[in-house]
């Protein structure tokens, strides 16, 4: 049964929204993959309308590090929780017995994907309203200037800029486990030079891991009063 606060009607895209793909059959469709993609996509442009319209002061640099706050793993995977999803979630035995019923990674796709569902069985008004709902919390915290401490990546995006007037870019160097308990492990470099590394279930959770290596290892060239390494120094 869907629960009440969820506004879809439709038994069959929740199943499938509900799918880990370890239970799903031999089609990808039955899985809520394609579907958590599309609800990924709602999400962050409903939350980047929100502070378009509500923060007219904002620059796209704010702008881009509050969605970003937002629109992450940790409150997603609250929201999922909250509204219990985890009770409908359907899983294969061996993502069951490994915790991918209270797994962060598979929650916050799960709420994606019932956000994906409801744009699809009515449309961008009703899946925003939801979306919009569910965030508010989050909104108003990071619309007062408290952006989550845990948004590793907003962070050394801001350093990156401020320092170097460069973009970190990340890149998967190793992907492995199995099919229903993936690791992965992201680097993230500066002009093709590693600057930090990190590992998770998912390539959100590995990306944040190398923002925070790469914090630590610019903090520990600061307190050494050593200077950034040179080979990140523009004049050189």
């Amino acid at each position: 049964m869907i629960p009440k606060a969820i506004p879809l009607k439709s038994e069959d895209l929740f199943r499938v929204a509900m799918c880990h793909r370890s239970a799903a059959a031999d089609s990808i469709a039955d899985s809520y993959e394609r579907m958590e993609f599309f609800g990924d996509a709602v999400v962050g442009l409903v939350v980047a309308q929100y502070f378009y319209e509500h923060q007219p002061r904002w620059d796209q640099g704010m702008m881009s590090k509050a969605r970003s706050s937002v629109v992450q793993e940790g409150p997603l995977a609250e929201r999922a929780l909250s509204l219990g999803l985890d009770q409908h979630l359907v899983l294969g035995p061996g993502e069951e017995t490994t915790g991918g019923r209270t797994r962060p990674s598979v929650l916050c796709d799960i709420f994606e994907a019932v956000v994906g569902a409801i744009y699809i069985e009515s449309g961008l008004e009703k899946a925003r309203w939801f979306v919009l709902e569910q965030l508010h919390p989050y909104l108003m915290q990071v619309s007062a200037g408290d952006v989550s401490p845990n948004d590793h990546k907003s962070r050394l995006q801001e350093v990156a800029q401020s320092l170097w007037r460069r973009t970190p870019v990340y890149r998967v160097s190793k992907e492995g486990g199995s099919a229903h308990d993936k690791r992965f492990t992201v680097q993230v470099l500066f002009d093709n030079e590693i600057v930090g590394e990190g590992h998770g279930r998912s390539k959100k959770e590995a990306e944040q891991s190398a923002a925070k290596d790469a914090l630590e290892v610019i903090d520990r060239a600061n307190r050494a009063r050593a200077g950034i390494d040179a080979r990140f120094d523009p004049e050189i």
